[in-house]
């Protein structure tokens, strides 16, 4: 199969994950949408490492994976400090920084 097919799919999980974190409200939707939006970019990493025979592309995709396990980890217990905290995900109602 063409890279133009693989970078096709990358772009519509970008674009998917993008409209999620910005129209969603709910932090969990968030998270995961930014989930999305990082294995679109490793789909691009290894179309390109493929088509170009490099293996670069694989290691920037393990690099963003373990990127992506920290974020996940630290993000859910920020998540659930505050939802026992504030007892609400909705991101319009979490107002943590306001005196």
């Amino acid at each position: 199969m063409p890279i133009s097919y693989y970078l096709a799919l990358s772009a519509v999980l970008f674009g998917l994950g993008v409209i999620g974190f910005v129209f969603k409200r709910n932090i969990i939707t968030i998270f995961m949408s930014i989930e999305l939006m990082l294995n679109a970019v490793n789909l691009a990493f290894i179309a390109f490492g493929r088509a170009l025979g490099q293996l670069q592309g694989q290691v920037f995709v393990f690099f963003v994976i373990v990127v992506a396990a920290a974020e996940a980890a630290v993000g859910l217990a920020i998540v659930i400090v505050i939802a026992r905290n504030r007892r609400s995900l909705n991101v319009e109602r979490i107002n943590l920084l306001k005196l």
